[in-house]
């Protein structure tokens, strides 16, 4: 039997110097993938309003359509942690709200963590959400959720004032009690110095070699996504697998060469000779 890992087994291994392997997924045959290629983390990213949904960010995917894709993800997994994102809005209005929303993630969407985006201003939410029993993982550096209005999707942490903000920021998460955080598309020289400063993981994403693991979207991994961040590695092109097969399929179809006989299940001489009488007779 596989022995599902624990936020315990996550902070174990940065612990004993062991890089961190996480990756999103969106659906079961995916996560199930994923789980099999031996990652320690999967998480189900809002970032399924862009890659699966088709929105131009991550803002409009809600609370229920994410319970329903961390569903399809906890069902695939049986090794990783499981993370659900906590879409927007579904923990800024109050900490009530926030506990109510990541426990829905828990028990409706049977994840084992929430992932929240923000810095100390959102440490009183993760203590909040923690106490409650839930596990945090932090979000710090470029919050998608933020970015789409305000800061823009940049490089976070280059100069020395945004760069101490930011590590005030990650040892505010660690001490609400966040299990992880992804540091997100800032310097490399800043994210090797908090994931040096704190005892949690630290989980890279465009921000350098330095931190304890690193985190990419599937559908940039595999080449599905329609636009890529500098930051991310097209490890196959399965949009061009995906279209040259259905193309052939396409092909096939029209030249009436699929279905073939490969294909095909026939009656039994007698039973077709007999229902041809039936139907004749029948007229």
């Amino acid at each position: 039997m596989i022995e599902k890992l624990t936020v315990r087994d996550i902070l174990r291994l940065k612990k004993e110097g062991r890089r961190i392997v996480m990756i999103t997924a969106y659906d079961y045959a995916f996560a199930r993938l994923v789980d099999q290629a031996g990652v320690d983390i999967v998480l189900v990213g809002d970032s399924a309003s862009m890659v699966v949904m088709g929105y131009s960010d991550t803002r409009f995917v809600t609370l229920e359509e994410m319970i329903t894709f961390c569903k399809s993800v906890s069902r695939g997994v049986k090794r990783a942690l499981v993370v659900g994102d906590m879409p927007f809005m579904s923990f800024q209005v109050s900490k009530e709200e926030a506990v109510r929303n990541a426990g829905r993630m828990v028990k409706e969407g049977m994840v084992d963590a929430v992932k929240l985006e923000g810095g100390k201003e959102y440490a009183g939410v993760v203590r909040a959400i923690v106490n409650a029993g839930i596990p945090v993982m932090g979000h710090i550096g470029l919050t998608p959720q933020s970015a789409a209005t305000s800061t823009g999707f940049r490089l976070s942490a280059k100069d020395a004032e945004a760069a101490v903000k930011i590590v005030e920021d990650a040892k505010a998460l660690e001490e609400a009690g966040a299990f992880a955080i992804v540091a997100e598309f800032m310097t490399s020289e800043v994210a090797a110095h908090i994931s040096q400063e704190l005892e949690i993981p630290v989980i890279g994403i465009g921000s350098g070699p330095g931190c304890d693991g690193q985190v990419l979207v599937l559908y940039d991994l595999i080449g599905l996504s329609e636009f890529s961040p500098p930051f991310s590695k097209k490890y196959v092109d399965l949009a061009s697998m995906v279209r040259d097969a259905v193309t052939a399929y396409r092909n096939e179809v029209l030249e009436g060469k699929f279905p073939g006989e490969d294909h095909t299940k026939h009656m039994k001489k007698e039973e077709y000779v007999e229902f041809l009488a039936r139907v004749r007779g029948a007229k």
